[in-house]
């Protein structure tokens, strides 16, 4: 099932889940399905994030055209705050930021099309995060967002206990938001 929110293209998905006594079993991506909604695929790569600290914060992370990435986020173990920033230029959310907690209890995911910054932060010791990408990641084409840029409002839950020195000097809104810098 698909669930829309404020932003053109992106949605929460939530599987079916199957349970019985043994435990359950979900389906969590399947081309055919993904395509019968209309979305693009976001299975190039497929990543796992590990994070044993509660207050680990990742991204605000993108890649220049051409190569957006389309992503499917989804907690396995543990909580996350997660937030996507619209890079789209002609999208009327451009600049503006979404945020939703995906966790190993709610089982949702997030379907983040491409044009989208996208970076998270753990709420819960242990946390793991599995995501596909399409395309793969590629690292000349790796860019970001600052984090805490005053533009981009974003309220995060806490100050970060855990942040890479380059997250923390990435370029604030003002800087990357012009045509030129996008590409």
């Amino acid at each position: 099932m698909l669930a829309s929110t404020p932003f053109s293209g992106l949605f929460i998905v939530e599987m079916p889940i199957h349970a019985d006594e043994r435990g359950s079993f979900t389906r969590l991506y399947c081309r055919k399905t993904f395509r019968e909604w209309g979305l693009e695929a976001a299975d190039d790569q497929w990543s796992l994030s590990r994070n044993p600290v509660a207050g680990t914060l990742r991204g605000l992370h993108y890649q220049a055209p051409p190569s957006w990435e389309t992503k499917l986020v989804r907690c396995t173990h543990g909580a996350i705050f997660d937030v996507v920033v619209d890079m789209r230029q002609d999208s009327p959310a451009f600049g503006k930021h979404f945020h939703v907690e995906l966790s190993a209890r709610n089982q949702r995911a997030l379907y983040v099309p491409t044009g989208f910054a996208h970076g998270f932060m753990t709420l819960e010791a242990d946390t793991e995060i599995l995501y596909g990408i399409s395309p793969e990641y590629t690292a000349s084409k790796a860019r970001g967002l600052r984090w805490n840029d005053p533009a981009l409002r974003i309220p995060w839950p806490m100050e970060p206990a855990l942040i890479s020195s380059r997250d923390a000097a990435l370029p604030l809104w003002a800087t990357v938001r012009k045509p030129a810098s996008l590409d």
